[in-house]
Parts: C-alpha cells; structure tokens; sequence
C-alpha cells in the first residue's frame, strides 16, 4: 500500500495499487497539519502534526491515534521523519530550528537545537550506521547527528548560496542533496567531507527537489521545470536522463522506493 498525508484536508489516505481504491482516515485533532510520513516493523503510520506541534501515530488495524506532544512549545512545527534500525523515531523542526529523537517504547522526546541559527533543518534520512543525516534548507550545511548524546556535526557546501532540501543516501552511505536554491545535484562523502556537485539538467531555475535512491542511481523532481520532471543521475557514469510528467507536474515533494527497489514518487 502506499500512504500518504493530506496536510491541508487533515487526513491520512491509503491507495491501493492493485485496485486503486483510496481510503482517507479523518485525524482526531483539528489542524493537525499531517506533513511527513513513515511506517514502523509493525504497520503503524506516524506522521508528524507540522500545525499542532506533535508527532502522532495511526494503528491501520484499530484506526486509534496517539498523540505525543513536542515538549518545548517553541518546536511548533515537526516536519520530516525517518526510524533507525533500532526503532527509534528521528525528525526535523523547520521554523523551530530542532532536530527531535522519539522513543515509541516510552513516548519519550528529546530535542536539540541545531547549532547555526535559522538553519531550517527539513529533510532528514538514517545511514546504514544508525545515524541520522539532515538537511538545513536555511543554510548551505548539511548535518549529522550522534544517535547516543545527540551532538550535531554541520558539512559547510562550497557555494554559500546553496540551499539543501531534500537528501538520498546511497547504499554507500554517500550523501545526494537537491540544493534547490542553486538548481544543483550534490554529492557529500562524511568520511572526507569532499563535494561535488552537477547543474540538474533543466537549468538554475529547476528547483530539485523530492528525491531518492533506487537500484544503483538518484531519483529526483525538478519542481519548477515545465513541466515538472524527474530525472535519474547514474553515478557511475555521472549522466543525467529526463522524464516529463504527463499531467505537467505540481512539485514532487517526496520520493520513496517499493519493496522491489522501484521508485515510486508521489505528487503533492
């Protein structure tokens, strides 16, 4: 099945892809604001309430809710999410300036604050090490942070213009950003902190944007061609191919990748 939330309607909706019936679960507090989406080992959807400050978790099999409230209200908006390998929930605070830590065994939270002011972190994936990997889309840094005492390493990118958004981790646990500020495909190896970078194909103005990886290569949307487009980037041979989307395209916000290692992207 594929899930997804309806930030605006308040709801989370899942298609399915055999029959293509979509069925749309109403959530229990008003202007929740459902943003990101991840599932756990058990089929439990949680998302994070980017208009009531929560992170919440929707049982598929009873349609219970439960909610688990930020504990600073000054991290308003939870955005991003990603589980470890251990089950532990890791998510980003765009406007808050926050990166949070939520144990689903205790409901417990724990929130640090990224270290450059107003950096904005928004994208956030887990490596194959258990750490997580962010964003700072009001920035031109990309950051990790230490699964155990939660300190926060920054990767300053060349170009101070550079606005990272979204991010994909290779199987190598290479970084891809979509600096979509600057219209750039960005590779980041944490061991060195080397970086390299390739205009996306349809120019400055493209606005790269969801992203993942699949079966060797980076998936992407540029969100202001038009129409919008993805893009495959094989690394190995550093070459771009281009798909327009049949109905023009409204800024693909996030990819994911199937059971079959296929790219699935979904319009938002």
């Amino acid at each position: 099945s594929i899930w997804y939330t309806g930030q605006l309607a308040n709801k989370l909706g899942r298609l399915d892809p055999k029959t293509g019936e979509i069925t749309e679960y109403a959530l229990k507090t008003p202007r929740t604001g459902p943003h990101g989406l991840a599932e756990d080992q058990d089929g439990n959807i949680w998302f994070t309430g980017n208009s009531a400050g929560l992170i919440g978790k929707f049982d598929p099999k009873t349609g219970e809710v439960t909610e688990y409230k930020m504990p600073d209200p000054a991290v308003k908006d939870p955005h991003t999410l990603n589980f470890d390998q251990n089950g532990i929930l890791w998510f980003t605070a765009q406007v808050g300036n926050a990166l949070g830590r939520l144990d689903p065994r205790t409901g417990d939270i724990k929130l640090v604050t990224s270290p450059t002011p107003n950096s904005q972190p928004y994208g956030i994936m887990i490596n194959s090490k258990g750490i997580p990997v962010f964003v700072e889309f009001g920035s031109n840094k990309i950051g990790t942070i230490d699964p155990k005492t939660m300190a926060i390493k920054e990767y300053p990118l060349p170009d101070a213009k550079a606005r990272p958004r979204r991010l994909a981790l290779a199987s190598d646990d290479i970084v891809y950003y979509a600096d979509y500020a600057r219209g750039y495909l960005g590779r980041l190896d944490l061991s060195t902190g080397q970086v390299k970078e390739w205009q996306s194909p349809s120019g400055p103005n493209s606005k790269p944007y969801g992203m993942a990886f699949a079966k060797g290569a980076i998936w992407y949307n540029e969100s202001n061609a038009k129409p919008n487009t993805i893009v495959r980037f094989d690394p190995k041979t550093e070459k771009f191919q281009t798909w327009k989307i049949p109905g023009g395209g409204d800024i693909v916000r996030n990819m994911d990748v199937n059971r079959d290692g296929n790219p699935v992207w979904v319009n938002s």
